[in-house]
């Protein structure tokens, strides 16, 4: 009976274990995206204001390397819990991956305009990434 109970708890600790494991993956992706959207909030007014561009370049930087990261903040099973990501991210894997590829492809292009000091070219590019690339996304992938 001993040896049943043991198997029994290590099983109960190993799918328990599992749903903490995608629990942290909802958490650190709701995170991770907050981080996110403060980074674009703290971009606008200096944008709007035709501001050194040159000194948002972190900002990018750091933007691109998440956004490297992003599929894989999306494993299987963390669909359940606290999360408004859509079952597309998981059925549509290929549509939701290129939807990040385009948006890393346009953090490259703010990045370049940052690290040249191109204000226009910042500007313009940063008003097509939140509608276009943010937004399609999010229309597809994320639930409101």
């Amino acid at each position: 009976m001993t040896w049943r109970m043991a198997v029994s708890a290590l099983v109960f600790m190993a799918l328990a274990g599992t749903a903490l494991a995608q629990g942290d993956a909802i958490a650190e992706r709701r995170a991770g995206l907050k981080r996110m959207g403060a980074h674009m909030d703290a971009i606008k007014p200096v944008a709007d204001a035709r501001g050194d561009v040159k000194a948002l370049e972190p900002r990018v930087d750091d933007m691109i390397a998440w956004f490297r990261t992003l599929p894989q903040r999306f494993p299987p099973g963390s669909d359940r819990g606290d999360t408004k990501a859509q079952p597309a991210v998981w059925s549509d894997r290929a549509g939701f991956e290129a939807a990040n590829a385009r948006m890393l492809g346009q953090l490259e292009v703010l990045k370049t305009a940052a690290a040249a000091g191109d204000s226009a070219g910042f500007v313009t590019a940063f008003q097509a990434t939140g509608p276009q690339f943010c937004g399609s996304c999010h229309r597809t992938f994320r639930a409101r």
